[in-house]
């Protein structure tokens, strides 16, 4: 991707008050949702033209990519914003766990017991 490619999809992500955007990671053949990072203009630029996922770390207030120190990597095979251009789903070959806690998926970690709705409800 040229650098004005690049810098066209920057022009268009709508970053947060933080300069921040939500980036969705999902599993690019199974489409399971793997975890949700953030990543800020430099961190979208790094993921878009390194092939692997970078994130701007709230915490300790610096960049991280995926796998440096665990080795559970992240290689990009897509990605896209959203409608409003403030989301962004990456689609990934995930290499070992996505979570931090060792689980394969971060939304594996508390499962919730919802109520489960049925579209066939509204129409009584």
């Amino acid at each position: 991707m040229t650098d004005t490619g690049i810098d066209a999809i920057l022009d268009r992500a709508t970053f947060d008050g933080d300069g921040l955007l939500p980036a969705i990671i999902q599993q690019w053949d199974t489409r399971e949702v793997l975890m949700l990072g953030y990543m800020n203009a430099e961190a979208l630029r790094r993921t878009l033209t390194e092939g692997r996922v970078t994130f701007w770390s709230r915490s300790r207030q610096e960049y991280w990519r995926k796998g440096d120190t665990s080795g559970h990597r992240q290689y990009v095979k897509g990605a896209a914003l959203d409608c409003d251009q403030d989301t962004i789903l990456v689609t990934v070959d995930q290499v070992g766990a996505a979570c931090h806690t060792g689980a394969h998926a971060c939304f594996d970690v508390d499962p919730l017991d919802p109520a489960i709705g049925d579209r066939n409800e509204d129409d009584e």
